[in-house]
């Protein structure tokens, strides 16, 4: 008998729910909330593909652009099995967030097609990739819309799209960030993400005395998010990483995993859980150990009311991944005194690399890796900040604070061009 599936909702509804809570606070009028809401344009595609065995298959593919009324659209695109019309307008609308939170000059967009990369090979995922590019490219270009590596995507998905776009607008490298560097690529951006996130915890940890140089972290997931930030707090914060998990099960080390044995071990395309550095444990045994900071670096909607809001046990919630935990679960964990470090805040290490990326590719002038790590961490520290001083000033949470920072930025967009 299978257990019943775990009830979830859609980043639709989870961003909508906490929109409503910060335009609450800052009075945000009746007419600008449903300008807010209402994404800019919306586009569903059927994108037919031949397989290797000679049969076509037709697949359905999304990119939805939230808000461009402080710039052009901005956000990755995702192949996955869920990628639907709701969670993609939730994480279009979460980009709208996070690059008005960071200040940069974009608005928010989200793309994707509902597959299973993993069932094709890597001739039919080009396919795939270069059909979809056809089938979205009259809503892309460096100044309209600029996708970027997101779920199942990565800088060689990147390269295609920058090369079917190109073939027919000519060589346009800024109309995609998350490139390889040889073809106009940030240094520094694979691991954005996870950096962004380490230098929200360094700040968080300084602020209110939660130890990160040998404190206790718990990471589920180990894709590019989880297995680069594993890297970096074991080799720049000293932080002790003692459990990780990817979609197989995860593994636990009480006295610290060997992280570079680890990264190894995966980069085999071995599963976490394999490794002999530790004992195996599954999924849902990685809420419940015990830590300082818990992460959830993979997919959305895995901390809920009814599976692990009120086990967890942990000092500090960060979430690397985009909408990981629901309205419910968020009520229970304030409730429990545990601070969530919110996604558009932490995880928006990423697209403000890929904001330098962007600006490179228009200058055509290449940064050096230390350069892009400064502006980074000066961007993000500035953007946790503000935060932070909010949530003292009006007593609330950190994700309201951070919501009620980016509202007011694009309302105030809006406003000057006429909204």
């Amino acid at each position: 008998m299978t257990a019943p599936a775990r009830p979830t909702m859609s980043g639709k509804a989870i961003t909508q729910s906490q929109f409503d809570r910060a335009a609450d606070l800052i009075n945000l009028e009746s007419y600008m909330r449903r300008i807010l809401t209402s994404p800019f344009r919306e586009v569903q595609v059927e994108v037919p593909v031949r397989l290797d065995d000679g049969r076509i298959e037709v697949f359905t593919g999304y990119r939805i652009q939230h808000n461009g009324a402080r710039g052009p659209c901005k956000g990755g695109i995702r192949f996955h099995p869920s990628a639907d019309h709701d969670e993609i307008l939730g994480l279009a609308t979460i980009m709208t967030w996070k690059t008005a939170l960071m200040d940069i000059p974009f608005g928010g967009a989200k793309g994707g097609v509902t597959v299973d990369p993993k069932r094709l090979s890597r001739l039919e995922l080009e396919r795939l990739t270069r059909r979809f590019t056809q089938r979205i490219a009259i809503v892309l270009g460096p100044y309209r819309d600029i996708p970027a590596p997101d779920v199942n995507t990565n800088a060689q998905v990147m390269a295609w799209i920058l090369d079917e776009y190109s073939s027919r607008q000519g060589y346009t490298p800024a109309v995609v960030t998350g490139k390889p560097v040889s073809l106009g690529g940030s240094l520094g951006r694979e691991e954005a993400t996870g950096r962004g996130i380490m230098y929200v915890m360094a700040e968080f940890a300084r602020d209110f005395g939660v130890p990160l140089k040998g404190g206790r972290v718990v990471i589920q997931g180990f894709g590019n998010v989880g297995s680069h930030l594993a890297r970096l707090l074991d080799a720049e914060a000293g932080a002790k990483v003692i459990a990780v998990s990817d979609v197989q099960g995860g593994i636990l080390n009480d006295k610290g995993l060997n992280l570079p044995g680890l990264l190894a071990h995966v980069a085999d395309n071995k599963p976490v859980s394999a490794w002999k550095g530790g004992k195996a444990i599954t999924n849902d045994e990685l809420w419940a150990v015990p830590c300082d900071w818990l992460v959830p670096a993979a997919l959305g909607s895995v901390i809920t009311k009814e599976a692990n809001a009120r086990t967890i046990d942990c000092k500090v919630l960060v979430e690397g991944a985009n909408a990981p935990t629901t309205p419910t679960a968020d009520l229970i964990l304030e409730e429990r005194g545990i601070p969530v470090l919110p996604d558009f805040l932490a995880n928006a290490g990423g697209v403000t690399v890929s904001y330098y990326e962007w600006a490179q590719n228009l200058q055509q002038y290449r940064w050096t890796h230390e350069q892009v790590n400064r502006e980074l961490q000066a961007t993000i520290t500035k953007a946790y900040v503000a935060v932070r001083d909010l949530a003292k000033q009006k007593a609330v949470t950190l994700r309201t604070a951070a919501y009620a920072i980016a509202l007011q930025r694009v309302a105030e967009a809006e406003r000057l061009r006429g909204n």
